[in-house]
């Protein structure tokens, strides 16, 4: 069993006893990918009671999470072995081996190899198990990525497939380097394959997902770009339905995908952009690689491409060194941008890295400047929701009753359809953050 750690969740609703071998997975897609493959691999060994908590490391509060967690499940279980791993694990091993209800720390790299399974579930037969309280390689000497075979996703109607993983660029408020590594890239046969698997088990939309995944195929031969790459899936893989990318740097957006973007109705027309800040000298100080111009460009460009396209993005609010002026310059990004789904991020200092050792906002104007951006993120969608009201929407079923449109936007109908399938569905209302419609005829 594998579960992800949701918004409306506490870490603590997360754990319960383990029969098998059970994945709490905190963080972001690619983690929950990973996730899977661990699920895999673990079953394929026969490792059972036992509990992975695959961590994520983006902020303090996710570690902070992560140790509820792991602490709650000891309690719960004082014989279930518990394994940590992920981006935290990666990056602070000891802080968790520390942890006297933690048996083993396994890295980044070792969480995806079968043989870590097979000699953990070896280790578990033989009473060794916790003998070796650390497995961390050092992940920037990991060169490649490999493409790992994924069955399906338990509970899910959408399936992720990961093309990329580490990143080779140096953000000053980014610890995430540290526990994934440089830039590598999974070679475009293998995912072919492994979407075409995907939907031959049933899967409508895949999820292209990594850390970085516009500087794809910068490492492989003939260096492909993510563009290219979307365009041999839809071409290799007819019957897939729905394409959908995770987040996206808009600086690195090349012509195959903009032509994506405008001629292709199986390329979802919702991107998801990693823009962290409006004000220019902020994005400076945050070793970002585009200006706001560059942002509103892509912006305008894509929407004159694909009218529909929807945006989101990720900000970061308190930024070290952020003044009133410059927290606007964000604001005001919002509109200018035309952003929908706000990602919003109090700052949060991360040691090790060098925006942790800039002049800090203080904490109380932090959680302002987010709610501030929150609010406005919150009006964004309420008035992008009023606007579908009326319309037509392609529906990918999450539930029997609830599903999301191309624009990601989540639906509610009262007529039951199947869980993955895609049903036609007029837009009658919403309320909250939800559409609700009927069927069309």
């Amino acid at each position: 069993m594998t579960r992800s750690r949701e918004h409306n969740e506490s870490a603590e609703d997360l754990v319960a006893p383990a029969t098998a071998t059970d994945i709490v997975t905190f963080g972001c897609r690619l983690n929950t990918y990973e996730s899977e493959v661990m699920k895999a691999h673990a079953e394929k060994a026969g490792l059972g009671n036992t509990i992975i908590f695959n961590t994520c490391a983006v902020t303090n509060e996710a570690v902070r999470q992560a140790r509820q967690a792991i602490r709650k499940a000891r309690r719960d279980d004082a014989n279930t072995r518990i394994i940590v791993t992920g981006c935290a694990a990666q990056i602070d091993p000891a802080r968790f081996a520390e942890m006297e209800e933690v048996d083993l720390v396994i890295g980044n790299d070792e969480k995806t190899r079968p043989e870590s399974f097979a000699r953990l579930a070896l280790e578990a037969n033989t009473h060794a198990f916790g003998t070796e309280r650390i497995r961390v390689n050092d992940i920037m000497s990991v060169t490649e990525t490999a493409g790992h075979l994924v069955d399906g996703f338990e509970g899910k109607a959408r399936a992720f497939v990961q093309v990329q993983n580490g990143c080779d660029h140096r953000c000053t408020f980014c610890i995430i380097p540290f526990g994934r590594g440089n830039s590598r890239s999974v070679p475009a046969g293998e995912i072919v394959a492994q979407v075409r698997r995907l939907v031959e088990n049933g899967y409508a939309e895949i999820v292209i997902t990594g850390v970085d995944i516009t500087s794809y195929g910068s490492d492989l031969p003939g260096n492909p770009s993510l563009g290219n790459l979307c365009t041999r899936i839809l071409k290799l893989v007819p019957d897939l339905k729905r394409l959908r990318l995770s987040s996206i740097d808009s600086i690195e957006v090349d012509e195959d995908l903009m032509r994506l973007i405008a001629d292709e109705e199986r390329f979802m027309p919702h991107l998801h952009l990693s823009l962290q800040a409006g004000d220019n000298l902020i994005l400076k100080r945050m070793k970002r690689r585009h200006l706001r111009e560059d942002a509103i460009a892509f912006c305008t460009e894509a929407r004159r491409l694909r009218p529909e396209i929807v945006f989101g993005a990720d900000i970061i609010a308190g930024f070290p060194t952020e003044t009133d002026e410059m927290f606007e310059n964000s604001r005001r990004l919002v509109d200018e941008c035309g952003l929908t789904w706000l990602h919003v991020f109090p700052y949060s200092a991360r040691p090790g890295t060098p925006a942790a050792r800039m002049p800090q906002v203080d904490g109380a104007q932090i959680k302002e400047r987010a709610r501030w951006l929150r609010a406005d993120g919150d009006a964004r969608v309420e008035a992008y929701l009023a606007n579908r009201v009326g319309e037509l929407e392609n529906i990918l079923m999450e539930t029997e009753t609830r599903g999301r449109t191309e624009g990601f936007a989540e639906v509610r109908i009262e007529t039951p359809r199947p869980i993955g399938s895609i049903a036609r569905v007029q837009v009658e209302s919403y309320a909250d953050t939800m559409l609700k419609g009927r069927l069309a005829v």
